[in-house]
This record gives C-alpha cells, structure tokens and sequence, in this order.
C-alpha cells in the first residue's frame, strides 16, 4: 500500500526527531506513542510540528468536550486565575459549590466529591464502598470483563482486562469480574462478603458496548434486594457524550421504570473538564455522608480553577443544546460507518455506540493491512488514518473509537467519513 502522503522534508522531519529525542532520553516509556507531535490546533482539527492538519475525531480520548482553543474555556481559565487559582479543601469558595449544584441537579438528589482525574474518582467509590460495609465485614466489588476502571493498583484490580493486570501481581483483593450484560452471572457472583457491583453504562476500552436497559434495572433490583451499592464508572461514557448527561439516562429512555433508576454513585472526569485536569463523583442522598471528616481528601481536587473550567463547559453545552448535537450527529457517523461495512464486509465488520462514542469494529485478519504485524490491527489502521489527516483512539485489537467534540459539524462529520472510506476501499482493492 503506497504513502497516502509523502514524507516532509528532512530539516521539519528533524525537528520531530528532536521531539522524539526530548521523549526518550526524559519521560517514561509507559506509552506506546504514535509517530505524531502535535502543536496547535483549533476547534476539531489539530496541526502537528511538520505542518499537517488533522481532523481530530479521539478528542484526546473524550476529553475535548468542546475542541481544542474553545474561548469559553480560555476566557474562564484567564479570569479565575486573576481571582484565586488555589485555595485547598480547608476553605469554601463558590466555584465548586456552584460547580456541585449543577451535577446534582443533572443526576438526582446527592452530593459530589472533586478530584483530579477519572482514577481518583474511582478511587473514591472504592473507598464508599469499603466504609459503607465495613462494620459488617463486606468489602467485595463485582465489575464487568472488559471492563476499564483506572490505573491505579486498585483501578487495574476492579478492570476486567488481563492486560491490565500483567506484571503488577498479586492484585488488590476485593475485586472479582463476571460477564458485562449478563445479569444472571452478576446475580450467581455475590457472596456474603459482596458490598457493590461497579459497571460502566458504555464500555469504552473494552470496544464501546453499551449495557442493555433490561441488565441496567436488573442491577438496580438485584443491589436492593441485596442491599449493595450500584455505582457506575462514567469517565468516558458521560457528560452529554450519548446526548443525555449520562449514559445511562440515555439507554433507559421511554423504557418502563427508567425514569427512576438511580445509581448510588457514579464517577466522571474527561469531558467534565474539557481538558483541564478535574474528576468528581456523585453519591445518592443516603450514603452521600458516608465518607465524613477525615475519611477522604485531595489537595488540588475542586480547585477554583478547575471548577470554573467546568462550569463554563457546562454552560456552553447546555446554552448551544450539544447533547442534541452529540445525537444528531453521532446517528450520522455511525449510520455512514454502518454504510461502509455494507460496502467493504472485508474490512468492516459493525459500527456501534450512541451519540459520539461510536465503535468501529475491524474485520479479523485484513489480509494487506500495512505495518508491523506485532502491533493490533486498530494500531495499524490507525496509523493509516492518521496518514490520511485524521486521528481515532484504538481499543482492544479489532476497534477504534470515535470520541469527537460534542460541537462537531455535520461537515466535519462529512469529512471524517470520506477519509475512513478512502482507507478502507484502499484495503478492499
């Protein structure tokens, strides 16, 4: 298969060289990295140090809520950091007040913790988790296979991914995992040490498969009958990325009893920020005490800063209706994706997800897919979009995700799809 575009000239390919240098002999190798330095970019697109323009489609793995340089976010980064950057959690300011409000009044009666990241959010349904059964002896969490829930040594404990795992034995006990959207298998893993089922509404690592509204209530009801907790790990699948505040308000639309399901707690990061650092979870009003004075902290988590970043996002979304956008036109990328696998069955084989975290799933074994067989599939059809001026985030061996802005064009979307097709019908000659 020939370059899709040629080489940039030696003196701007020796600066990305450069780049390159800077990464190995300085940071640790824990990424596998693709061969791209970014430098700029601006709404949906980014520019990297050779002069290339790309349409960026991973959002930075649905982070970039509203692109890259929104002035929403610009300005409201510039105006808190003339007020107050850092106060720590010693203090009240009115940002992360305001900030706490919105989220509860998005999901339900409840409270929110700020952190840092997704992980630390993670890290703190753990630990409610722990505190809400300690008395009697419980402290076991059942999470999903091809789950995803952090990096941390318990994040990587409560994942349902051997991958994750590898290497960090023996692991954090209090985590076992059972088939995702099987509710019998769910139902025949409590023991009498059980105390939360922990699912994500969309696996996202695991290749962008949604639970099903009959699996979503059947947790509910197993966790009352059981008295256990439901939480929901939200970091990706969240925040207006399905066209509702979460995903899980999504799945259960018109379904009978959908409008009362409430997890007991649910994480969220990514797009709660739209690229700055800031993560938070939401327990429901009983147990929203449960983690008292003492029992948990951060220094840096809802820092005036980061809580004014959220705010602004979130008045954007709502102001410019976006989680309609997400719908609208997330069912165009996955319909012409679908489109494409009724085209080429050779090399696409399903297009699912809703709104923008949309799946596209490889056919096995691509017989002239170019680069290094010991890298996956996703790795390498990947790098041929990248070729082509567009960027997509793989998961699993098969997959790669689309996680754009959720202010992504119909023309951009447009866009996207020519260049998918333009590698695949390359692939299907």
């Amino acid at each position: 298969m020939k370059d899709i575009v040629p080489p940039p000239p030696p003196i701007v390919r020796n600066r990305f060289e450069t780049i390159r240098e800077l990464f190995a002999k300085n940071v640790v190798p824990s990424y596998g990295r693709f061969d791209l330095a970014l430098s700029h970019g601006s709404g949906s697109h980014l520019h990297d140090v050779n002069g290339r323009r790309y349409l960026d489609l991973g959002g930075g793995i649905a982070v970039c809520a509203l692109g890259h340089t929104h002035p929403a976010i610009t300005e409201a980064l510039v105006e808190q950091s003339r007020k107050l950057i850092h106060i720590s959690n010693l203090y009240y300011h009115e940002p992360q007040g305001r900030l706490a409000q919105a989220l509860v009044n998005l999901i339900g009666p409840g409270k929110c913790f700020f952190s840092n990241s997704g992980g630390e959010a993670n890290e703190g349904l753990f630990k409610l988790a722990r505190k809400f059964g300690h008395d009697e002896g419980r402290f076991e969490i059942i999470t999903a296979l091809n789950s995803f829930h952090g990096r941390t040594l318990a994040g990587i404990a409560a994942t349902g991914q051997d991958k994750v795992k590898k290497g960090f034995e023996p692991m954090t006990p209090g985590f076992r995992h059972v088939p995702f959207n099987d509710l019998s298998a769910m139902r025949n893993a409590i023991s009498p040490a059980t105390v939360a089922i922990m699912i994500e509404g969309i696996q996202g690592e695991g290749g962008v498969t949604p639970a099903t509204a009959e699996y979503l209530l059947g947790l509910r009801e197993l966790c009352n009958e059981k008295k256990l907790l439901l939480l929901m790990d939200s970091v990706q699948c969240g925040h207006f990325r399905t066209g509702r505040f979460q995903s899980f308000q999504r799945i259960l639309e018109d379904v009978p009893g959908g409008d009362a399901f409430l997890p007991d707690g649910i994480s969220m990061a990514k797009s709660l920020g739209g690229g700055f650092p800031i993560g938070a979870f939401w327990v429901r009003a009983p147990f929203a005490d449960l983690l008292s004075a003492g029992t948990h902290g951060t220094t840096f988590g809802g820092s005036p800063l980061a809580c004014s970043v959220a705010l602004s996002i979130l008045q954007v979304i709502q102001r410019e209706n976006l989680g309609e956008n997400a719908r609208r036109i997330g069912d165009f990328l996955k319909n012409g994706l679908l489109a494409l696998r009724e085209k080429y069955p050779g090399v696409v084989q399903n297009a699912r997800g809703l709104g923008l975290m949309i799946g596209l799933e490889l056919t096995p074994n691509i017989s002239n897919l170019p680069g290094e067989t010991s890298k996956t599939q996703a790795v390498r059809f990947a790098n041929l979009l990248h070729a082509a001026g567009l960027l997509t985030i793989p998961a699993g061996a098969q997959i790669l995700r689309f996680l754009p802005p959720l202010n992504l064009r119909q023309s951009e979307a447009e866009e996207g799809l020519k260049i998918v097709e333009s590698v695949v019908a390359r692939l299907a000659a």
